[in-house]
């Protein structure tokens, strides 16, 4: 059960990656994000890196549609300060979702060195 609640924020954020990369049609992006949520059941150490590495991307996607947007609206006089601050919120929670997997408990299931 303790793996299950460390894994959770993995889960989620791969979700909701997937829902950004469908709202703006990019079915492949979605699809690898899902992938990531079935390589949670999948106890080798690759796993646990291919996990770590997506949703780090992940963040840094985040970071440049928080760039983007923020320049959007910034050009055309919208306000963006709290468009900013939920989106660098969210690439935050992405970045730390990775952490878990430096637990002993996560080591120890994915096989990674330290355990």
């Amino acid at each position: 059960m303790q793996s299950f609640l460390l894994l959770l924020p993995a889960g989620l954020s791969a979700v909701v990656l997937a829902a950004h990369f469908l709202f703006h049609g990019d079915l492949l992006l979605m699809l690898a994000s899902l992938a990531l949520i079935s390589l949670l059941w999948v106890r080798r150490s690759w796993a646990a890196r291919v996990i770590q590495a997506g949703l780090l991307l992940g963040s840094a996607e985040w970071v440049r549609t928080l760039l983007v947007r923020v320049n959007e609206r910034g050009a055309l006089g919208e306000p963006y300060a709290r468009f900013a601050l939920i989106l660098g919120a969210v690439a935050l929670a992405t970045a730390a979702s990775a952490l878990p997997f430096g637990t002993r408990r996560l080591r120890r299931r994915f096989g990674l060195p330290g355990s």
